[in-house]
């Protein structure tokens, strides 16, 4: 857990000392800087551990599954983030309190881990204006402006209104968009967060990422379509173009920024997009598994 990023962690540290009758085995570990997550988790898989949490948002999350990839340890999260778009897909209670009792009882899945540049992403990674309203958003809150999803939506309104569409070329699964384009995403969840969902029929442990081209439009035409992410029709939108592949590359005009789980990364002449199967095991509420219209596929061993 950080400790200094802002309330909602504190809630979930006052939940976690409640909730001790369920979790007597539980160790705190407090980050210290960027990475330091990652370490933490990869020395708890060396020692065997069975499952670490990851209070916090998607960077968070994103953070220890890095050090977890490709072990037995499991990977849960009690949500503290802003959007929370991976707990929102695995349909993790969003209060700390009731998450770690839904937690307490759950059952372990494996799922896909995506691959940017070799660099891991559980949610979505992407690149266009995606990645310009995560970089505001990254650098409002290292200013000390508040966060929550609120400030996200603002921000990115703020970035629409002068945001251009890139040219972009991606290749994926034997097919060609070459166009102007306002994001270009790959999910291996459902949403950004938020509730924002942008692929409503994504599996996190199905071995392809859905990858999602928002074509360039007009700012009215956006703001008017723009409550279909809300509504789960987004993917009816004209400019909405979907394709499920295992990999992918993309390039643009120039060098361009993209992230990782809403963390912006830095510039580069090319984003090669790839999967590891099942690379990661997660902890998950029992109604989540078990549910066919889940998140997970119907059919299968679990993780």
């Amino acid at each position: 857990m950080n400790p200094r990023a802002g309330l909602k962690p504190r809630v979930a540290l006052e939940a976690l000392r409640q909730g001790q009758s369920q979790w007597q085995r539980l160790e705190l570990c407090l980050t210290e800087s960027p990475g330091h997550a990652r370490a933490l988790a990869r020395e708890s898989s060396s020692r065997g551990d069975d499952l670490v949490l990851a209070v916090g948002g998607d960077g968070t999350a994103n953070e220890v599954a890095a050090g977890l990839m490709g072990s037995p340890t499991a990977l849960g999260i009690v949500p503290a983030g802003s959007g929370n778009g991976l707990a929102r897909t695995l349909r993790i209670p969003l209060s700390p309190a009731v998450a770690l009792r839904a937690l307490a009882s759950g059952v372990v899945r494996g799922m896909d881990v995506g691959l940017a540049n070799g660099e891991p992403f559980l949610n979505v990674a992407g690149a266009g204006l995606d990645a310009a309203v995560g970089a505001d958003f990254h650098a409002h809150g290292k200013r000390g402006g508040r966060r929550g999803v609120l400030t996200y939506v603002r921000l990115s309104l703020r970035r629409a209104l002068r945001f251009a569409a890139t040219r972009w070329r991606l290749e994926a699964a034997g097919e060609v968009f070459d166009g102007r384009a306002l994001i270009v995403a790959f999910l291996n969840g459902r949403q950004y967060g938020g509730g924002a969902t942008v692929a409503p029929r994504a599996r996190l442990d199905d071995g392809i990422l859905d990858i999602v081209v928002f074509e360039d439009a007009p700012l009215g035409e956006i703001l008017l379509h723009a409550p279909r992410l809300f509504l789960g029709t987004i993917h009816r939108y004209k400019r909405y173009r979907h394709t499920a592949a295992a990999s992918a590359v993309l390039t643009g005009e120039g060098l361009f920024e993209h992230h990782r789980d809403g963390e912006p990364e830095g510039a580069v002449a090319r984003l090669e997009i790839g999967l590891a199967p099942r690379a990661l095991r997660v902890l998950v509420p029992r109604a989540t598994a078990e549910d066919p219209d889940g998140p997970f596929s119907a059919v299968g061993p679990p993780g």
